[in-house]
């Protein structure tokens, strides 16, 4: 749902792109750098190695669905989602432009993550391949990581003609099944978690600071969270560039109700409102 890609790099691109449209006048002429994995809002999502509680915190299957707007204003829609087919895992994000913004900037995001099943793992699943597919304005990357056995996975550039191989831990996430590990995590205020994650060609151990417990209005009502902030540092889901906020519910199911990042003007949120969960 979040490579908070499609909440940082994505909508920072829309904001720039409406400053022009509307004549805004910013202090910064370059709000925010373009991420690369929409949705993949969130989506998305991050990860980590430490206190993994005793059974799964989410359902599957399940579905977020997510308003994002700037300044106020709708500029569009997310989703995440997670499913099961036998043994197979699916995990994919999505991000698109409204309608209106789609007139002189269209965005069509999109990324997934194939799990297998295995029985050792105290987690869902273990990554076996992860494909980030872009599209915004003129901008378009499509990238692809296969997880091999031995400890290796491969890096594919599908537009560049890019093929690489590189060694990793043989415990390591991708950017959308990190998420979901994360919210199988015992979260303690002040104490933050950890994870390893293959993303832009690297290998990368991404702490993520649990800060504070708050109370969060939805079109549904108030719900009890937990605010918690990734210090990314790749150009993934949470892109490096702008901070990035994930509201969590305070319960087992860690439900991500509301992300956010700051750009030049105002933020950007992406609220959930709908999906089955």
């Amino acid at each position: 749902m979040f490579d908070g890609q499609w909440v940082n790099g994505l909508m920072g691109q829309w904001a720039e792109r409406l400053r022009g449209k509307f004549d805004l006048i910013l202090k910064s002429p370059n709000p925010v750098a373009l991420s690369s994995c929409a949705a993949p809002l969130f989506f998305i999502l991050v990860l980590f190695v430490m206190f993994p509680q005793s059974s799964f915190s989410f359902n599957i299957p399940e579905r977020f669905e997510y308003d994002l707007t700037w300044t106020g204003v709708k500029a569009g829609t997310a989703a995440l989602e997670i499913t099961r087919t036998g043994n197979e895992i699916n995990i994919v994000s999505t991000a698109q432009s409204a309608k209106w913004v789609s007139v002189f900037y269209t965005v069509n995001d999109r990324a997934e993550s194939i799990l297998a099943k295995k029985s050792s793992l105290m987690f869902v699943g273990k990554p076996v391949n992860y494909r980030l597919k872009i599209r915004e304005g003129r901008h378009r990357r499509d990238r692809e990581v296969i997880f091999n056995s031995g400890n290796k996975v491969t890096y594919i550039d599908h537009i560049n003609n890019e093929r690489r191989n590189f060694d990793v831990p043989s415990l390591i996430f991708d950017p959308l099944s990190s998420f979901y590990y994360l919210r199988t995590l015992k979260l303690v205020v002040g104490e933050p978690v950890y994870i390893t994650m293959f993303d832009s060609k690297k290998v990368w151990n991404v702490e993520v600071q649990v800060l504070r417990k708050e109370k969060v209005t939805l079109p549904t009502g108030a719900v009890d969270t937990i605010l918690i902030k990734p210090l990314m540092k790749s150009e993934g889901i949470f892109y490096k560039k702008g901070a990035i906020y994930i509201w969590l519910t305070d319960d087992e199911k860690r439900i991500p109700v509301k992300l956010r990042t700051k750009v030049a003007v105002g933020s950007i949120n992406a609220v959930l409102v709908g999906g089955r969960y």
